[in-house]
């Protein structure tokens, strides 16, 4: 029998399989989403695929009673893992006035649910740094026991909120997990062109802060630095960039059409190390995953997926004259 990797981190087999399932109730979210937009039915995905182990073992590293999650648009393992339904997340899909995030104003991917501490992104890519940031700033000066947990490509990396929220957090030591989820491409221009440094965790050093960089496609791996990293924040040790390096299976979004600058052979590639085959592999290794439970899980998924697609497709859309709800005076 293989290394049992989990049990040595102190997860039980129980947490190892809920981490499977919403890995794959991600991913198979994420597929139905696909086919209703090439259906007409829902305007726009941009996809987790690919992506699902890092965002899956990040959060579950995490306290979710407490901890606040800022997450980037493609996060569905996060906001999945911090309580929110397939029902809600097809409801953003449908842009429905009963969607949680903004009652159906909002482009999907622009998560947030206060109730679940999930904290509302913006279209502008990196806005979430800052606001991170600010809110471990607040936990610091009202000794709140709470971290903060801000994700984002590697692009955003380039840009002058994650500089500028890095430095600060820095300097104060704040109590706040950087995690930029490298999939290799920001919109078309591969990471090569991007950088000129040859991690996106170099420049953790510039910040005072430690830097890693874990493979994006093991969710154990990604577990154990996060897990190390919300220890040490707890302690008042102050902030740390984590670098998950995984692949983007699909194009950047439904508008893209990630043939003008990548090959088959490059795809079929990072499509062999599949994060969801992978743990499933090690689940298997381990005696923990079996056919049967397997198949079992699958079915699972598969009607809850099945039935949140019907509810939001048969949902109300939000009544025009509401508009201005919210802009305005009126609350």
């Amino acid at each position: 029998m293989a290394e049992n990797r989990h049990q040595a981190l102190g997860l039980s087999d129980e947490t190892v399989l809920e981490m499977y399932e919403t890995m794959l109730l991600a991913r198979k979210i994420d597929e139905r989403m696909w086919l209703l937009n090439r259906a007409g039915k829902i305007p726009f995905v941009i996809s987790c695929q690919g992506q699902e182990a890092a965002q899956v073992g990040a959060a579950f590293a995490l306290d979710r009673t407490k901890d606040y999650v800022l997450p980037y648009y493609r996060d569905m393992g996060v906001v999945l893992t911090f309580g929110m339904t397939p029902t809600e997340l097809m409801l953003s899909a449908f842009a429905k006035a009963e969607d949680p995030n903004s009652g159906g104003r909002q482009m999907p991917g622009h998560f947030g649910k206060k109730k679940n501490r999930i904290v509302t992104g913006s279209s502008p890519v990196t806005t979430q740094v800052p606001h991170a940031v600010g809110i471990a700033l607040a936990a610091k000066m009202e000794k709140k026991d709470f971290i903060t947990f801000v994700t984002f490509g590697e692009g955003s990396s380039n840009q002058g909120d994650f500089h500028e929220g890095a430095n600060f957090a820095g300097v104060h030591k704040l109590p706040v997990i950087f995690m930029c989820e490298n999939n290799k491409y920001a919109i078309s221009v591969p990471i090569e062109k991007q950088l000129a440094c040859e991690k996106v965790s170099d420049r953790a050093i510039g910040y005072g802060m430690p830097g890693y960089t874990v493979d994006g496609n093991d969710p154990l791996e990604v577990y154990k630095v996060v897990k190390e990293a919300a220890d040490r924040a707890r302690r008042g040790e102050g902030p740390t960039l984590i670098e998950t390096v995984s692949y983007r299976l699909t194009a950047h979004s439904s508008d893209d059409d990630d043939r003008a600058y990548r090959t088959p052979e490059e795809l079929a590639e990072a499509r062999a190390k599949d994060p969801i085959f992978l743990f499933a592999n090690y689940l298997k290794e381990v005696g923990v995953l079996t056919d049967e439970l397997e198949k079992e899980i699958h079915d699972r998924i598969t009607k809850q997926v099945n039935e949140a697609t019907d509810y939001a497709e048969k949902a109300p859309y939000a009544e025009p004259e509401h508009a201005l709800k919210y802009v305005y005076a009126e609350k």
